[in-house]
């Protein structure tokens, strides 16, 4: 009976995963891609120091969040290490997108902007302005890590205004703030 469930699962999970991948827009087909292929390299890693991959706070890696749901970073985007614990990074994703950049909260340039939102400018290493998605900081693996692209040190005062911007995020219970 076992037996025949296993197959009957299994054949409902490779019709959803058929489905699935016949849904996908080009688009997203190829971060869903990398995203798989990386899953299927490094999952079975403890931590990225077993690939040689080592990160600290401050550094702004590229890495791999994996599929999102709606309203989530995911896929390939840069993150800002925020903490190291157990092997796992504290990591607050970022994006340079002009728009997403525009919207984001600054006391003085856009009071009315987003608060889960935080411009960092252009840290050198990087190419463009970036912004922090600081509702969406998460404890992940740091296997995740493919490669550390720039640094912002932990004593600046720009990483300890991000630090403190977490905190407001962390405990804001006003969503229309948002």
């Amino acid at each position: 009976m076992k037996d025949y469930q296993n197959q009957q699962l299994w054949r409902s999970y490779v019709r959803t995963r058929t489905d699935l991948y016949n849904a996908i827009t080009p688009d997203l087909a190829d971060s869903s891609m990398i995203s798989e292929t990386n899953w299927v390299e490094r999952s079975g890693y403890f931590s990225g120091e077993e690939m040689g991959i080592f990160v600290k706070p401050g550094d702004i890696c590229y890495m791999d969040f994996g599929q999102q749901y709606l309203n989530e970073a995911g896929y390939q985007h840069f993150g800002l290490v925020m903490s190291i614990c157990s092997k796992k990074a504290l990591v607050i994703p970022m994006t340079s997108n002009p728009s997403t950049c525009a919207k984001a909260y600054d006391p003085v340039e856009n009071p009315n902007g987003k608060k889960n939102l935080m411009q960092i400018g252009k840290v050198k290493g990087l190419y463009k302005n970036s912004v922090l998605f600081l509702n969406d900081m998460r404890y992940v693996n740091t296997a995740r890590v493919i490669d550390v692209k720039a640094h912002l040190s932990p004593a600046s005062s720009l990483f300890r205004a991000v630090q403190q911007r977490m905190m407001d995020i962390l405990f804001m219970n006003d969503e229309s703030a948002m």
